[in-house]
């Protein structure tokens, strides 16, 4: 154990130099944390306004087009990476740690604090590592920028500089908000993009092709002024002859995937808000008295998140693999129509693993060949339905999988809890105040809920995309954004009694 811990330290006087956000001395009060929370989120739609200096966006492609609301950036903006790099970093240092193979003890201030400060070179690592190659691959230099700049090289190295700096300035404000804020602040980009998308998906009344007048064939993008516009234009004949198609099933926003999304969150909203109470009382102040939620939904919304980075990450490389110039020639890797097909101009995969790896977008790209075959001319229903299945059961065993590990390294485990329960001066009414006596409590509860929480986060996220949501917002995105609006409701409440009842932030603020 010791070796492992002094071979981190080693890093830890690098990575203690790099900027970062100092966590408050005191209690930060509640306006002063919703106002760093709106300032944030200014500062974060402001950035996906800033574009990329130099690039020349007809030749570039977005390698996370099929997952651009989840990584919560904009294509070809300072914010091209997202938060992809933040959540890849997470996902190797939980993996790592709940693996045993980095032997940190997470419970301990010191081993915590290298924990966090590992993250940040590891941040650094993942941006490079993500930024590269989509550089030397997609996201091609301007002419007129490279002679500017006296080659490519130099061109593709400033390129990458401002990808980097984007990147970390929103690592930055993730924890500004984790520490002088409210919440998660990759929880809050991923709402703020999701939200976006879904309310210029139903609402947009430009046409779908922007440079075309509105008609029968080129209606509003949105889909309720769709909706309007087909009923007060179309006639009978129109309306039997393929009206209903438009409304109901044609992309983009079709009337299906409004009706999905408002399914979905009211789904969410209600698995949310089961859950069970155990009842605590202060051992010290009479009367002072408490619940520690047990939710059904216990590891929240992170497995998912983590479980789609992981994809968009598989994505990205088998595009990379498949048609960049310099990968595509690696042995049984590059070119491998198994591993991944992708057609000229296309960042999503037609055929091979990756293909089946890949979140259907709505009823149509899935249901309807399976009922009509000749829907699609590249797989078959069997093809179609595995393809179902085996994305499924892929989210769900994976989010399962990160749910464990995220309890497991974020204190949430039966242990921990009592521990923090008792640190905090609470215990259960007619039990012992000893941690053993209520991790025995916990343990009743909290491994259970854990894998069922992963199991139902991944089983929604995957039937949204199923289902079909506006604005492409995707299955994953609408469900972590109503998870993330109420959690940051509840936080709110939270922050409240704690201001009303000081003696509560001992519970609350454990860290």
């Amino acid at each position: 154990m010791e070796e492992t811990q002094s071979l981190l330290y080693k890093f830890k006087p690098i990575s203690d130099r790099l900027p970062a956000v100092t966590r408050p001395e005191g209690h930060v009060h509640f306006r002063t944390k919703m106002m760093w929370v709106v300032v944030i989120l200014l500062i974060y739609f402001v950035m996906t306004n800033v574009y990329i200096y130099g690039l020349d966006h007809d030749k570039t492609l977005d390698l996370f087009a099929q997952y651009r609301t989840i990584m919560a950036g904009a294509s070809g903006s300072l914010l091209q990476l997202g938060i992809g790099p933040i959540v890849t970093a997470s996902i190797i240092m939980q993996l790592f740690v709940g693996a045993k193979i980095i032997k940190l003890d997470l419970t301990k201030k010191e081993d915590k604090e290298c924990y966090q400060s590992i993250l940040k070179l590891l941040v650094i690592v993942m941006i490079l590592f993500e930024a590269i190659p989509q550089v030397f691959g997609y996201l091609v230099p301007s002419d007129k920028f490279v002679s500017t700049v006296g080659g490519m090289s130099s061109a593709r190295l400033l390129i990458i500089l401002q990808l980097f700096v984007g990147s970390y300035i929103v690592f930055l404000m993730d924890e500004v908000v984790s520490k002088w804020g409210i919440g998660s602040g990759i929880s809050l980009f991923i709402a703020a993009g999701v939200s976006q998308a879904l309310f210029t998906g139903t609402l947009n009344w430009n046409p779908v092709t922007a440079d075309a007048p509105l008609s029968f064939s080129n209606v509003p993008a949105g889909t309720i002024p769709k909706v309007i516009y087909v009923l007060m234009n179309a006639n009978a004949a129109q309306m039997a002859n393929g009206g209903y198609d438009i409304m109901l099933l044609q992309q983009p926003n079709p009337l299906i995937a409004l009706v999905g999304t408002i399914l979905i969150f009211f789904v969410v909203a209600y698995m949310e808000s089961t859950r069970i109470e155990l009842p605590l009382s202060h051992g010290s102040a009479r009367g002072a008295r408490g619940r520690y939620p047990i939710k059904l939904v216990y590891a929240s919304n992170i497995p998912v998140i983590l479980m789609s980075a992981l994809l968009a990450n598989i994505s990205m490389f088998g595009l990379l693999f498949y048609s960049n110039p310099a990968l595509s020639g690696i042995p049984f890797l590059g070119g491998n129509d198994m591993l991944g097909y992708y057609p000229a101009g296309s960042t999503q995969a037609a055929s091979g693993l990756a293909w089946y790896l890949s979140a259907p977008s709505g009823l149509t790209s899935w249901l309807l060949p399976i009922l009509d075959p000749t829907a699609d001319a590249l797989h078959g229903p069997i093809q179609n339905l595995m393809r179902v299945i085996i994305y499924f059961t892929i989210m769900v065993l994976g989010s399962v999988l990160f749910a464990k590990f995220w309890v497991s390294t974020t204190n949430m485990g039966p242990e921990a809890v009592a521990k923090q329960i008792q640190k905090s001066g609470m215990q259960i009414p007619g039990f012992r105040r000893d941690p053993r006596v209520l991790k025995r409590v916990l343990e009743r509860y909290i491994p259970t809920v854990t894998i069922l929480s992963g199991a139902i986060v991944g089983a929604l996220a995957a039937g949204a995309d199923l289902i079909g949501t506006t604005g492409h917002a995707s299955g994953t995105g609408v469900l972590l954004t109503v998870g993330i609006l109420i959690q940051f409701y509840e936080a709110m409440g939270r922050e409240q009694m704690m201001e009303m009842h000081p003696v509560m932030r001992g519970f609350f603020d454990s860290d």
